[in-house]
């Protein structure tokens, strides 16, 4: 159990390998720590992680999930589960051009299975994992609308799908008197690749928390997540380098100021990143394998940047 004096953390435990590349102890580990460390949200998929699965599907992730929360009875109260659906692949080796998508049987059954392998009988947060437009937005919504008004879903969000069908969305669900989408995950991080390129690892359309999506999610106060906003370690692992994409005069400027800030504050470069988007209102998501990236990641959110700092971070090349 966590003790009621230390502060609730603003991180989320990404889980997209527990039970595939992390194995079941390990994750149990961290997740035990996450919580006494103050964690709150622990965030996951139905498709996690069918790329590393014997069986070409998902549902490893959930199912560590599930008997990690079935072994601490008192648990489920001190955390939110936050799970997605719609990328399953149909069948192993199917992904992408066939997957279980966002039509409302698909919606219904994936729901279920969610809350059979997490052992739940409410999810916190259900994310529509990508977007589907073989299936007309509305009856998404009103799928998802079946699913808050029986109390198994609280809130709704989006992952990788583009403004204009968030919105089109939003005022359905208003429309028809139900919870709107009121949370964005993209990925997201201090560095801006440059215009026209992919970003390695982000293979949605609409994957990157664009200008426009800042936008959107700031005038109608969209709650955002951030996944891979430390780049998979690259900001402070002498072993990984910064993609290409991101190799240009502005991100030259960001990186000077970035390093300046880290060693006066004698902190890595990625907690300072951390530190950055929690100013901004951003939540990142973790997706370390180790004790020691979950503490280091842990001790980022305590820091806070001066405005000043944030001024500095935040000026045009």
């Amino acid at each position: 159990m966590t003790d009621d004096r230390i502060p609730v953390s603003p991180l989320v435990l990404g889980a997209m390998s527990f039970g595939t590349r992390i194995d079941e102890d390990t994750s149990f580990a961290l997740l035990d720590r996450f919580v006494e460390r103050g964690g709150v949200w622990i965030d996951t998929a139905d498709c996690y992680s069918f790329w590393d699965s014997p069986t070409g599907h998902g549902g490893a992730s959930e199912a560590v999930l599930g008997r990690w929360l079935a072994a601490r009875p008192g648990f489920r109260e001190q955390v939110r589960l936050s799970t997605k659906l719609g990328a399953e692949p149909l069948w192993p080796g199917s992904w992408p051009e066939r997957r279980a998508g966002l039509s409302a049987r698909a919606i219904r059954d994936a729901a279920a299975g969610s809350l059979d392998r997490l052992g739940v009988d409410q999810i916190d947060l259900l994310w529509l994992h990508q977007e589907d437009r073989s299936v007309p937005i509305e009856e998404t919504v009103e799928a998802l609308a079946e699913l808050t008004s029986a109390g198994t879903v609280r809130r709704v969000g989006a992952s990788n799908h583009p403004a204009w069908r968030v919105e089109r969305a939003r005022a359905h669900a208003k429309q028809i008197g139900t919870l709107p989408i009121d949370a964005f995950q993209l990925n997201s991080t201090y560095l801006r690749a440059r215009p026209g390129t992919r970003l390695p690892g982000v293979i949605h359309r609409f994957g990157v928390f664009d200008d426009e999506q800042r936008d959107y999610a700031t005038e109608h106060g969209i709650e955002t997540w951030a996944y891979t906003p430390l780049l998979s370690g690259a900001y402070d692992n002498p072993d990984k380098t910064i993609a290409e994409v991101y190799d240009h005069p502005g991100n030259t400027r960001r990186l000077a100021v970035l390093d300046e800030i880290a060693g006066e504050r004698g902190a890595q470069r990625g907690q300072i990143v951390l530190a950055w988007l929690l100013a901004h209102g951003i939540r990142p998501i973790l997706g370390g394998s180790r004790l020691d990236q979950l503490e280091t990641a842990m001790d980022a959110a305590l820091l806070t940047l001066a405005p000043e700092e944030v001024e500095a971070m935040d000026a045009p090349a």
